[in-house]
């Protein structure tokens, strides 16, 4: 939200005992300290400890109790570090990983290997053997995206769902999806077709969550506080504003003006704001209850996300899938993610957050908060790598690390990938989930988003 001015061995053992024995006097050696015990993933991510309003929400929106809702945070934490674990070490197998049950108490594995089911049995998750990886249904929506012509809106979704193996299209009729596979060259057996009359539109009515308006006209919602070398802002949607608009808050008061600005194919801006406004790491929660944001960690699908929005305030969900591309009157955005969370116009920009990890910027969606809807967020953290913008956190900084390798180094504000390496002090280190790297997140102290090679 933006807020204005706001032990010892058993040789050593044994002859120390000798000693004794023999009458002789010595001195008993101190044990050394035991090592401090690395973070879990949850202390890491602050999913042990979240806020009242994003529990509220959880327990309402999924009809969970408190309990359950604060056991789903940790396991859903701790199975993204399984996860990242394991999708490393399959490579090519590997298929996609989600999160089930009303606590995500079951993390589930694919692969297109069998030999690889006991180590993800070892590892933690229930294996699924498929048919298809995940590199090779990535590239068959690929081919699906690549043959939309126009806007596209008789086949408006497509995305790789991960728990059915398959590519789904969504269509009008399926004489639409059929024509759409066959012009992309794609076998049938990996698409899925789901027939729909929905129509994903951009919510254009433009804290995390607070309003802001664009030249006086229309109104969006911020998504997260960042910052830019000196320059405080906030990161939003693209569809809310071209790179030049002028913008004022949810007061009315003179805010900033809009940096950057890209849609369709994407849907990100960041706007910088005045000195009469401070970014702050906090998004709008349930009765107006600040809901603090501690980093960028991506969620897997399956998990529990919730929305804040101008329109209709606070909202919680599900990620369906990752990696899709819609089609709204104005064009296609790739690379969106589906979920269930409702929204209504004038929620566009506004803030998804999975416990205390920014996951994105509203987008669009279908439907509304009083019968349900699907809803498209951009995802945050190419937005912070395609601007360099660092988001801002709650989490406690240690001061800035600097690389330890011009070419490989770990360095805080980098944004890394499931599977990026990196040398730090020296040391080799495999990302586990993706995330933009905070300087006390250094890949020694972070077990749940690095493995030391």
């Amino acid at each position: 939200m933006v807020h204005r001015h706001a032990g010892v061995g058993c040789a050593a053992l044994t002859v120390l005992g000798a000693l004794a024995l023999a009458g002789l006097p010595h001195t008993a050696a101190a044990e050394p300290p035991a090592p401090t015990p690395a973070p879990s993933a949850a202390e890491t991510l602050g999913a042990d400890k979240p806020s009242p309003a994003l529990l509220s929400a959880l327990v309402r929106d999924l009809g969970l109790t408190d309990a359950q809702a604060r056991t789903r945070l940790v396991n859903e934490a701790e199975a993204g570090t399984r996860a990242g674990r394991l999708q490393n070490a399959l490579g090519k197998h590997f298929a996609g990983a989600w999160v089930s049950g009303a606590t995500s108490a079951d993390l589930t594995v694919a692969t297109t290997d069998t030999a690889d089911v006991p180590a993800i049995e070892a590892g933690g998750a229930k294996a699924a053997v498929v048919k298809t990886a995940l590199e090779d249904l990535k590239k068959a929506k690929t081919k699906l995206d690549g043959a939309v012509t126009g806007k596209a809106l008789d086949t408006p979704v497509r995305y790789v769902d991960v728990r059915t193996n398959r590519v789904t299209v969504q269509a009008t009729s399926r004489a639409a999806a059929d024509t759409l596979i066959a012009a992309a060259e794609v076998a049938a057996g990996l698409v899925d077709v789901k027939v729909s009359a929905e129509q994903p539109r951009a919510l254009h009515d433009v804290r995390g969550g607070d309003a802001f308006y664009i030249d006086d006209q229309a109104r969006c919602s911020v998504g997260f506080s960042i910052t830019k070398g000196e320059q405080q802002g906030f990161a939003t949607a693209g569809h809310c504003g071209n790179a030049g608009a002028k913008t004022t808050g949810f007061n009315k008061v003179d805010q900033g003006t809009f940096q950057n600005s890209v849609f369709p194919g994407q849907d990100m801006a960041w706007v910088g704001v005045n000195s009469d406004w401070t970014a702050t790491p906090a998004v709008k929660g349930e009765g107006d209850e600040n809901v603090q944001t501690a980093g960028s960690v991506k969620a897997l699908a399956g998990a529990a996300v919730c929305r804040s929005g101008s329109t209709t305030g606070w909202h919680c969900g599900t990620i369906e899938q990752h990696d899709t591309s819609v089609s709204y009157a104005e064009g296609t955005v790739d690379g969106v993610t589906r979920t269930t969370v409702c929204a209504e116009p004038g929620d566009s920009g506004g803030s998804y957050i999975s416990g205390t990890q920014a996951q994105g910027v509203t987008s669009g969606g279908s439907g509304d908060c009083t019968s349900g809807g699907t809803t498209f967020y951009q995802p945050i953290n190419p937005v912070l790598s395609a601007y360099g913008l660092t988001l801002s956190t709650s989490t406690v900084e240690s001061g800035t690390a600097a690389p330890q390798d011009a070419q490989t180094g770990w360095a805080a504000g980098q944004v890394y990938d499931t599977g990026a390496r990196v040398t730090y002090d020296g040391v080799s280190y495999e990302c586990l989930q993706a995330h933009q790297a905070q300087s006390a997140w250094q890949p020694a102290l972070t077990p749940a988003l690095w493995q030391r090679l």
